[in-house]
């Protein structure tokens, strides 16, 4: 039951970033992310008021607000990188770094103990990331840079942003964990309310528009609702089982929009790429080992 919760919430993550990253490819993605936090808002505050309120404690909203810190810096900056960038790219590279993070913390800190398999995942994932965002050896969405030698080296637009998507997501991900069961949804909805709060500070720092049109923005709040749906997933999953194993499992969610942009944006890898992104699968499975 556990795992088949954690792949479900995969699959609503996935479609959240696909649907929120299509628009982020015409509108900023700050902006976007904004507009989907505020659907997944108000989601959560209807479920709140449709179900048992159970008990939070102060603690437990302290989890809340991390974790909506989390969120607001983690798709705030995985938009604006999927505006920037190939969705087929900086979604795996913010979720490598996604999955990385939460098992160094459940190792650390909650002495859980995954077998040597995942300690070579991690590994093999920083290996991933390196090799994805390389880029083209003959141009493509890349931009140049200068080492300290003088010598061009591409970088993917957009990966920089997305490996903090993927700390913002690793914070998320750790401070749900902590929210036991009992404390019902209120938790959650504390997420979603900070997390607006962190992007509205973004968008005002990094000069991002205000608003959007109203197609876009009910396209952003509707696929915002769904991730809410996945976090609340992931919530239930992980109460019943090790973080270190379930946050892999729900962290498969780049294969949806990898492949629904390879399909319906015609995007292209480079060979080193595909090296990586396959790097990054093999990484996943062995994480969770």
């Amino acid at each position: 039951m556990t795992e088949s919760l954690a792949l479900l919430s995969a699959l609503c993550f996935g479609l959240t970033h696909f649907v929120s990253g299509v628009v982020s490819r015409t509108w900023n993605g700050v902006t976007v992310a904004a507009a989907a936090q505020v659907g997944g808002t108000v989601l959560s505050l209807v479920l709140v008021a449709a179900l048992p309120a159970g008990h939070p404690t102060a603690v437990t909203l302290l989890w809340g607000v991390a974790s909506g810190i989390g969120t607001g810096v983690g798709v705030g900056f995985l938009y604006r990188a999927m505006s920037r960038g190939p969705m087929s790219v900086v979604a795996p590279v913010s979720d490598v770094a996604g999955v990385a993070l939460p098992v160094v913390v459940g190792v650390l800190l909650l002495r859980e103990r995954p077998s040597p398999w995942a300690y070579a995942g991690i590994v093999v994932a920083l290996l991933a990331i390196w090799l994805v965002s390389r880029g083209r050896a003959d141009g493509g969405d890349v931009r140049d840079r200068r080492d300290s030698g003088d010598h061009p080296r591409r970088t993917i637009a957009g990966v920089p942003d997305a490996l903090i998507a993927g700390v913002g997501l690793a914070t998320h991900f750790v401070a749900i964990e902590r929210i036991p069961a009992g404390a019902g949804l209120w938790p959650v909805a504390v997420s979603r309310v900070v997390s607006i709060v962190v992007l509205v500070v973004l968008v005002v720092g990094l000069g991002a528009p205000r608003g959007l049109p109203w197609r876009p923005a009910s396209a952003a709040f509707v696929a915002g609702a769904v991730g809410t749906v996945a976090t609340i997933l992931y919530w239930t999953a992980v109460d019943g089982g090790l973080m270190t194993t379930t946050v892999v499992l729900a962290s498969l969610y780049p294969a949806i929009p990898v492949v629904l942009a390879i399909v319906f944006l015609r995007e292209r890898l480079a060979p080193g790429q595909v090296l990586g992104l396959l790097g990054a699968a093999v990484a996943i499975p062995l994480i969770s080992a």
